[in-house]
């Protein structure tokens, strides 16, 4: 399964829909996660045009009354547990996931024991946004993905990135991809 994983288009502010380049990034992916700051409809809309969505949004209160999303999610994949969530704050004292960080995560700490906590489920892939810096990193054989974002990456005003997400029973992979790789 080829999954496309988004955060972060912070529309209508920073263009109606998502740039372009995001069409031709998950061109043949089957299904489409958006990891919150989504903040209009026709922005999943955009997506489901390409795939199917599933999205998630800061806070216990959606700002989109829409079926497509939700506070915070867990489902199964190719026989994977996933759990999506915007804002996640990466317990064992991190405050947040970026390139590099999961190194510090306590060695007397159960990394899936932690994320038990925070999902209430077993689970062996995170994605998350909120940060806008592109993550696709594994501690303890769990996954933790952020796509970054297509157009406010580490917050500067430009085109960004996206992940895409191949799942098999068994077989995890992640991959950032730089939208500026599809830019004419």
């Amino acid at each position: 399964m080829r999954i496309g994983v988004i955060s972060d288009t912070h529309t209508p502010q920073m263009g109606r829909v998502p740039p372009e380049e995001v069409a031709v990034a998950f061109e043949g992916v089957d299904l489409i996660l958006h990891a919150g700051d989504i903040f209009t409809v026709e922005c999943l809309d955009w997506l489901e045009r390409i795939a199917p969505v599933v999205a998630v949004e800061k806070g216990p209160h959606p700002i989109l009354e829409d079926p497509r999303v939700e506070w915070s999610r867990v489902f199964e994949l190719e026989g994977h547990t996933i759990g999506m969530m915007h804002d996640f704050a990466a317990p064992g004292g991190l405050t947040e996931v970026r390139p590099g960080t999961l190194d510090r995560y306590p060695d007397d700490r159960v990394l899936a024991d932690d994320l038990e906590r925070i999902f209430h489920a077993r689970i062996n892939i995170v994605v998350f946004g909120d940060s806008h810096f592109a993550v696709a990193e594994s501690r303890d054989d769990i996954l933790f993905l952020n796509p970054g974002s297509p157009t406010l990456p580490r917050q500067i005003r430009k085109l960004g990135s996206v992940a895409i997400l191949e799942l098999s029973p068994g077989l995890k992979h992640a991959e950032i991809v730089e939208l500026s790789t599809y830019s004419r």
